[in-house]
């Protein structure tokens, strides 16, 4: 009876040290997120000072919690680092290896000038703890990295009414139209309200849902005002006449929670 209650004792104080362990690296005992799914805004930081998040966003990244697998989007100085990958250089390397393609990100600096620059989705482990990162840059050689992701804050809970500047992104259509970036956002009573400048003048209206909005001007680009959450994919279409007939294009816009400043 002694031996029996000895080895259920050592069998349950084992998974209580690994539980204890698992939660120190920031890991739940079933491999799924510390968090509830949504978006956070969390510190990254690196092993040198080559390898680091865009001077605007102030070492953060948006980190995304999805069905309990967590992701942080971080912005870079530049376009110099074309791939970043999930291991070591070594592994990068081997054919069929999974590597992170970049995305194009407007950054706003705090003289206001804008910038294009390369972002990348990096999966994230745990946090509170190193992991390995590598990346390649222009002349095509790897380099071992370690980063971490801590201080998640979810994203919108402290933004106070006020306006603010927000880089934003277009994808779909042809590719040939893009938006102003970044764009200014007021928020009121919690609500946030995008104004959405085209770089044409021939759209006609917007539809976010069943919702349709018309322009907000007459003269030059064609603008528009929406509501908008932030790092969400937010599905639109917009109507164009700049074809022979009349066009009711899909795209998606994505505002960047990193990139937020508040208006001067």
């Amino acid at each position: 009876m002694k031996t029996n209650f000895n080895k259920a004792f050592s069998y349950f104080l084992c998974i209580a040290v690994l539980c204890l362990l698992l939660a120190a690296c920031g890991q739940k005992p079933d491999g799924k997120a510390p968090l509830e799914d949504g978006v956070y805004s969390a510190d990254f930081k690196t092993d040198g000072s080559m390898f680091h998040v865009n001077e605007a966003h102030h070492g953060k990244g948006t980190l995304t919690v999805k069905d309990g697998k967590m992701t942080i989007h971080i912005t870079m100085p530049s376009k110099n680092t074309v791939n970043l990958f999930a291991g070591k250089a070594e592994d990068a390397k081997k054919e069929g290896a999974a590597l992170i393609e970049p995305t194009l990100d407007t950054v706003t600096y705090d003289d206001g000038s804008t910038e294009e620059v390369y972002g990348f989705d990096i999966p994230v482990p745990y946090l509170d703890k190193e992991f390995d990162c590598a990346l390649v840059g222009t002349k095509g050689k790897w380099y071992d990295h370690k980063v971490s992701v801590s201080n998640p804050e979810p994203v919108g809970a402290s933004v106070e009414d006020g306006e603010y500047f927000c880089s934003v992104t277009l994808t779909g259509g042809s590719g040939k139209a893009s938006v102003e970036s970044p764009a200014k956002i007021v928020v009121k009573d919690g609500k946030m309200t995008a104004t959405v400048v085209w770089s044409s003048s021939h759209y006609e209206y917007m539809t976010l849902g069943e919702t349709k909005y018309e322009p907000v001007n007459t003269e030059g680009n064609s603008t528009f005002e929406i509501p908008v959450e932030l790092d969400k994919d937010i599905a639109v279409s917009a109507l164009t006449t700049a074809m022979s007939e009349p066009h009711l294009i899909d795209y998606t816009l994505r505002f960047d929670s990193a990139s937020l400043k508040k208006a001067n």
